[in-house]
């Protein structure tokens, strides 16, 4: 009870950031509507009431966790679906429609959902009192990091601003997890999406003078720096971490953690598996590129017109992924859930930087990350998500099959399920669940 109690105080707080958003696009009346009025004042008052329950529901199921930011934002997209997509119009005896056409129309009220969790989450930390340690080091290293990857959005001095501003707000909200490198591009990549909200749909509309502008055609124009932002976020995490591993190298003379990984072994093993979960994954992947014919364009990386070619080709690039996976996500899936979680969105990352970024640079042309690039290559993406599910069930069940030499068949289990054990009291369900919630808004983002 007091976590819901706690939960009920943060909701109220993410319901009055929401609430001035809803005034700002004229959203009461349709709150206002359940209990049969259109005054905005009443549906303010509503709108309070709703963000108390379900932020008192919030708080029950998340204060055991130890990092609420994702776990608000996937909440939010959560209640965005539920509460106008479909709870409201049947309260209002409407049916439901869950078309392309109608979450389009909710644009504004999804971000105001972001919104609502990212407050929501925010205070709910500041109330039970979640210490984390301060570190200069840790913060300049992030803020570095930012910078050296702030390129890829291509902004020139702009970029080096949000490059810092990333990198910093990375330090703060999140510390050093020491989550390895695989985790921390997700992370790091969700982190991109936030910051994507905050400074390029909200933050550079209002110093423009343009006000507040959710509209669909405005994020439809936006849209065009997202695959940046996610790169930017996702290498900003990856730089950060090597550059604290290269500092502990340097500068450490405890050898006990290096000892660990050495007595771990199967680094070997684990990049054969990475091969066999990748051409795995790449033969799921090739009746999506056999439908759309893209087959002839991935051979065109070297010379070729050919479909068999590009098949050849295909199914290399998803053996080298999948070694990739094998080195960032070793030991990082302890159950098949994890393991799709993870593989769905690395998958979605190589769709960024493999079919929007890579590919067209190596043939020749510019990154492919306007919103008609992004709808006409959303078959792809699907099939990447697919290519990652299997890619990362298959390597965790390869990789449970063969336990640390020095641990008895019942004492890696005893391990494996605590390690499942404080991988849930983490983000990464809440990273996985947003990753995929990203994936499945691109066509209400870019139609």
């Amino acid at each position: 009870m007091r976590n819901a109690g706690l939960g009920a105080l943060a909701g109220l707080v993410g319901g009055l950031v929401f609430g001035a958003v809803m005034a700002e696009i004229g959203y009461l009346p349709t709150v206002a509507a359940i209990v049969r009025t259109d005054s905005p004042v009443v549906g303010f008052g509503v709108h309070l009431l709703i963000a108390a329950v379900i932020g008192a529901v919030f708080g029950a199921l998340v204060t055991r966790q130890r990092e609420l930011l994702f776990w608000g934002l996937a909440y939010g997209v959560l209640w965005w679906f539920l509460g106008p997509l479909t709870l409201l119009p049947i309260l209002l005896g409407k049916p439901v429609a869950w078309d392309v056409e109608t979450a389009q129309a909710l644009i504004p009220s999804l971000f105001g959902h972001l919104a609502y969790g990212a407050a929501t989450a925010a205070v709910l930390a500041l109330l039970v009192h979640r210490e984390r340690e301060f570190r200069p080091g840790l913060l300049v290293r992030a803020s570095a990091a930012g910078v050296l990857v702030s390129p890829v959005l291509g902004l020139g001095w702009k970029g080096l601003l949000v490059g810092v501003l990333v990198g910093a707000s990375y330090a703060v909200c999140f510390g050093d997890p020491r989550e390895g490198s695989g985790p921390a591009l997700i992370r790091g990549a969700a982190f991109g999406f936030a910051w994507w909200v905050l400074a390029a749909v909200t933050i550079a509309p209002l110093l423009d003078g343009d006000g507040l502008r959710w509209t669909p055609a405005a994020v439809r124009t936006a849209v065009a720096s997202l695959p940046g932002h996610l790169l930017l976020g996702a290498g900003t995490a990856l730089v950060t971490g090597w550059l604290g591993g290269l500092s502990r190298a340097v500068f450490s003379d405890d050898v006990r953690h290096a000892l660990e990984g050495r007595l771990a072994g199967g680094r070997v093993i684990s990049i054969w598996h990475g091969v066999v979960a990748g051409l795995a994954g790449g033969v799921i992947f090739t009746g999506v590129m056999v439908a759309v014919g893209y087959l002839p364009v991935v051979a065109a990386l070297v010379g070729s017109r050919s479909a068999v070619v590009g098949l050849v080709i295909h199914l290399l690039i998803s053996q080298v992924v999948g070694v990739t996976y094998a080195v960032f996500f070793r030991r990082r899936s302890f159950d098949p859930a994890s393991g799709i979680g993870w593989g769905v969105s690395y998958g979605f990352l190589w769709w960024v930087l493999g079919n929007l970024t890579l590919l067209p640079v190596l043939l020749g042309a510019d990154p492919r990350w306007s919103a008609a690039a992004l709808a006409v290559s959303f078959p792809s993406l699907v099939g990447h998500l697919a290519y990652g599910a299997v890619l990362g069930l298959v390597y965790q069940r390869l990789e449970e099959r063969v336990g640390p030499w020095h641990l008895t068949r019942s004492e890696a289990t005893a391990a494996r399920a605590a390690a499942r054990h404080e991988q849930t009291l983490s983000a990464a369900p809440a990273l996985w669940s947003l990753i995929t919630c990203v994936a499945l808004l691109i066509p209400v983002l870019v139609s």
